[in-house]
């Protein structure tokens, strides 16, 4: 068994090799939580959550650490502590991350092993930038103003590290000026903020005190240490979107190798989400929120389609798209149910043993090609169901197995419990209960031989979506 990756830094694909035996260890830039979670947080997330499960399976023990940025220049600006009905900074970043953390678990999104908050790093943080001035790699801005007071920032110095741009392959003399908010006494503009004095206008909650005086961490410093706090300092795969690779990860690398740290073994970035061929803004005003987003469709259904792309292809959602999902994983549901019915009483009821077939872990081990597991899967599905139109109990307990098997790795098998519970919500509920009252109605005009009844209830159903299926164990039904 080999899993393949593609190391954005390298730009090739890479055998995974883990630094411990047995052991594999993933950081995950997680979301700064200013404002609610959209489809392309929630299809990072789930990007990782794939990679996690299939390691797993193949017998790795995975810690994931996804952090929350829970302090930054656009947290402190969308927080309004002054009017009557303020929020504190902090109380706005934990009101969202709570968001987020629900969004994550609707659609089976395993929790990290750990999830730290920058806020819980700081002394990490002033360690590494300690660290990076002694080395020379950083330094205090002299930008001291008419009360000869500095401004206390830190920044790192882009020149002294001849490596900068390995990661995406840019040379820094082409670069542009770091996105920093303020300036104040750079060396060079590609300088980037490793510690930020603290501001007037800022509140004093939002400042925490340092060795180059009172102010806050740099947003690249933050994953840095939280990642060596958890994982060590050398580690096997680093993640994010691929929107993070310049400067956030750039910066990142530069910081963390500058200060001695072997780091991450492999860089591996997860494309992006467009609506209707546009990258979502809020200036085109074509955002999907999280919230919004799980009301179009079963959270199953959500997990099947942003789950169902290569995880480095930019998905672009479009009308209808949730609909193809549906469709799809509705062939799997009815399946699984058919098996189960059919095979109830015989002596195949008890399953066979859950593995996937060799080529749905061919694919998942070739930098985790969902596509093609997913192929692999409808293909044994297609099996299974001409398995049961022949009789052929035994291959159809077969398959069942493997399928199981297939969607527990991709975290979508309908049988799982969380799943099953959130399929007992009131609609669901109601309509299964109208659905089968008007089954029974239609069993007992067919004995009665009142068949103009029986097929006028069977094409009523048909209508509204829903098919019926007669089997030796009763009627039965699934949304068409």
């Amino acid at each position: 068994m080999t899993v393949r990756l593609y190391d954005t830094k390298t730009a090739a694909l890479a055998d995974l090799v883990p630094i411990v035996e047995g052991h594999v260890g993933i950081y995950v830039c997680g979301p700064t939580v200013q404002s609610s979670p959209h489809i392309g947080h929630l299809r990072s997330a789930l990007v990782y959550d794939q990679w996690r499960r299939w390691l797993t399976y193949r017998g790795l023990n995975v810690t994931l650490v996804r952090n929350v940025t829970d302090i930054d220049d656009k947290i402190l600006a969308n927080a309004s502590p002054t009017t009557d009905s303020g929020e504190q900074w902090w109380a706005l970043a934990y009101r969202f991350e709570l968001e987020f953390s629900s969004a994550y678990a609707r659609i089976g999104i395993l929790p990290p092993t750990y999830e730290p908050r920058a806020t819980a790093s700081i002394p990490q943080m002033q360690q590494i930038i300690e660290r990076l001035i002694e080395r020379g790699h950083a330094y205090v801005a002299d930008d001291a103003g008419a009360d000869g007071k500095n401004s206390g920032d830190v920044y790192f110095d882009v020149a002294s590290w001849p490596a900068y741009g390995e990661l995406t392959h840019q040379n820094p003399a082409d670069m542009a000026a770091s996105a920093d908010v303020e300036t104040r006494g750079k060396r060079d503009a590609r300088d980037f903020a490793l510690w930020k004095g603290y501001k007037p206008e800022e509140p004093d909650s939002a400042s925490f005190p340092s060795p180059w005086g009172p102010g806050r961490p740099g947003w690249h410093i933050e994953c840095s240490a939280m990642s060596a706090r958890y994982l060590g300092t050398h580690f096997d795969i680093h993640g994010g979107g691929l929107d993070l690779r310049f400067p956030h990860h750039e910066n990142e690398l530069a910081q963390s190798t500058a200060a001695g740290y072997g780091f991450a073994n492999h860089w591996v970035h997860n494309g992006l989400v467009n609506v209707n061929g546009q990258k979502m803004s809020k200036s085109l005003g074509n955002s999907l929120f999280a919230a919004e987003f799980l009301e179009k469709a079963r959270p199953l259904v959500v997990r099947y389609y942003l789950g169902s792309a290569h995880y480095r292809s930019t998905i672009d959602y479009h009308d209808g798209a949730l609909i193809e999902a549906e469709a799809a994983l509705d062939r799997i549901e009815v399946f699984l149910d058919r098996a189960r019915r059919r095979l109830e009483g015989t002596r195949f009821e008890s399953g066979s043993v859950q593995r996937v077939p060799e080529e749905f872990a061919e694919a998942m081990d070739d930098d985790l090609a969902i596509p093609q597991a997913i192929a692999v899967l409808h293909e044994t599905v297609r099996a299974g169901n001409a398995a049961l139109d022949d009789e052929d109990l035994g291959e159809a307990a077969s398959i069942q197995g493997a399928v199981i098997a297939m969607t527990e790795v991709l975290g979508i098998n309908p049988l799982a419990l969380d799943w099953q519970t959130a399929a007992n919500d009131p609609a669901s509920v109601a309509l299964a209960t109208l659905v089968e009252k008007l089954i029974e109605d239609r069993d007992t005009a067919r004995k009665a031989r009142d068949f103009s009844s029986a097929d006028r209830i069977r094409d009523e159903l048909a209508a509204a979506g829903i098919q019926i299926e007669d089997t030796p164990t009763g009627s039965h039904w699934s949304l068409d």
